[in-house]
Order: structure tokens, then sequence, then C-alpha cells
């Protein structure tokens, strides 16, 4: 069976394709969620037929990005009667910081997340999609995007 995993709250976008749990491919595609996503999953469909499950990460960053991605995933899997799991994105970046607003970022410290500025010495980790899609990392019943910024 094959699962499709998407990170969507950077650039670049990056969909991992498992079989089995195994990264057999890798996509990466500069631009906005909006573009790339439609283009990218049309031709996904048409080359793979079983597709057992959908993977994003719902937060903590581009609010944009997560929206979009939950809406068009959410649609994909309604239709298409796949299930959909979500994860949060620090663990796929090695836990570092995450872009928020401006010069700020996400920052998770123990299981809290707080936005602030980041100091010198803090080194920034690219997002990596894993050799091995770990079911453990996401969840089925929470995958509606999760809001870290207070109201304005």
């Amino acid at each position: 069976m094959i699962d499709i995993f998407v990170i969507t709250i950077s650039n670049p976008l990056l969909i991992g394709i498992y079989k089995d749990k195994k990264l057999i491919k890798q996509i990466k595609q500069e631009g906005k969620t909006s573009d790339a996503l439609p283009i990218l999953f049309e031709s996904l469909l048409k080359e793979y037929k079983n597709i057992s499950g959908l993977y994003f990460i719902n937060a903590p960053g581009s609010y944009m990005a997560i929206k979009v991605s939950y809406i068009f995933l959410k649609t994909l899997s309604i239709s298409k009667n796949i299930p959909l799991y979500a994860s949060n994105g620090f663990n796929f970046n090695k836990n570092s910081p995450i872009k928020a607003l401006g010069k700020k970022y996400f920052i998770k410290q123990n299981d809290t997340i707080k936005v602030d500025f980041l100091d010198n010495d803090i080194k920034i980790h690219d997002f990596k999609l894993p050799d091995n899609l770990d079911i453990k990392l996401f969840d089925e019943n929470n995958t509606l995007p999760e809001y870290n910024l207070p109201a304005v």
C-alpha cells in the first residue's frame, strides 16, 4: 500500500511517497501550496492507485499553508475514502524553531510551544521526510489546523 506525506509549512514543499511505510520517492516543489498541491496530486493520483493514507503537518507554521493543505487533503480524504493523519512539525525538523510571523519563531520547550525572537546561537534545521513513516507520530482524530499565535 502507498502512503503520501506532505510538508507544506516551509519552502520547498515536500511530498514523500511511502510503500509499506518506507520512503520510495521524494518530491520538492518551490512555490505556494495553493498552486503546487493540485498540480502535484493530479499526477500522483494517476501514478498511485492504492493510496492507504494521507499525512500532513497541522502545526505550527504558515497558517495559510496549513489551511490550504488541510482543506485540500481533507477533501481528497473524503472523496477518495482515504484516512487523513496529522502531526506536529517539530517531529520532522529535529525540534528546531519554525518560522512564525515577522522575525519571530515557534519554539518548542518541553511540551509547550511559544512564539519569540531567536537567540543568535540557535541553529535552524530544514524539514526532512523520514526514511520510514512512523504512524505513532500522527493522529487521525485531531487533524484540524492548530493555531499557536494569540489573537490580535
